[in-house]
C-alpha cells in the first residue's frame, strides 16, 4: 500500500455507561449504552465502513460498546485492547496512530472523552459542510462517531492534516 492511500480514521466514543460503585475502568454499560453500542454498529455499516484494525481501550465500557457494534459489521476486524488509551491525552492517542502499520487504510478508535472529542477537533484541517461545528456544539456524545480522512502514512498524522467528513450521535 503506498503511504499516499487515502486512510481514514473512525473515532468511536463507548456507549453510555452505569455509574455502581467500583473503579471507573470497571464501569460497565447502562441500559441505554446497550441499546445504541448495534446502532452505531450499524452505522459504520451503512457508510461501508469495515476498519482494518480496531484500537480499543481496555476498559469494559469499551470493550462492551465494541462488542456490541461490531456484531453489526459484514466482518470482524483485527481488534487490539490497548491500555494506553484509557484516559489517553491528545498527545498519546496521536501516538498511537502513528504506531499503526502502513497495510491499514481504516483505522478505529474506540475510546473515552476528552480524547475522543480533542483527537477530532485537533486533526481536523478541514471539514465538510456543517459537521465540525455541529460535532462541536454536541460535544461528542456518548456512542458518537467522527470519521476523518487524510492521505500519507500513518507516522505523518498531527494537528490539522485530516477532512472530518462524517459526525454521528444516536441522541443528536
Amino acid at each position: 500500500m503506498s503511504v499516499d492511500t487515502p486512510r481514514r480514521i473512525v473515532l468511536l466514543r463507548h456507549a453510555k455507561a452505569d455509574w455502581p460503585q467500583m473503579s471507573d475502568h470497571e464501569r460497565p454499560l447502562a441500559d441505554r449504552g446497550r441499546a445504541d453500542a448495534p446502532v452505531a454498529g450499524r452505522r459504520l455499516a451503512e457508510a461501508g465502513i469495515v476498519p482494518d484494525l480496531a484500537l480499543c481501550s481496555s476498559a469494559v465500557r469499551t470493550r462492551e460498546t465494541w462488542k456490541l457494534a461490531v456484531q453489526e459489521l459484514p466482518h470482524r476486524p483485527r481488534t487490539v485492547y490497548e491500555d494506553r488509551m484509557y484516559e489517553a491525552s491528545l498527545g498519546e492517542l496521536i501516538a498511537l496512530v502513528n504506531e499503526t502499520p502502513e497495510d491499514v487504510a481504516d483505522l478505529l478508535l474506540i475510546g473515552h472523552n476528552p480524547g475522543m472529542h480533542a483527537m477530532a477537533d485537533a486533526l481536523c484541517g478541514d471539514a465538510e459542510g456543517d459537521l465540525l461545528p455541529r460535532m462541536n456544539r454536541t460535544g461528542f456524545p456518548t456512542c458518537a462517531i467522527a470519521v476523518l480522512t487524510f492521505d500519507g502514512p500513518w507516522k505523518s498524522v498531527e494537528h490539522g492534516v485530516a477532512r472530518l467528513v462524517d459526525f454521528w450521535a444516536p441522541h443528536a
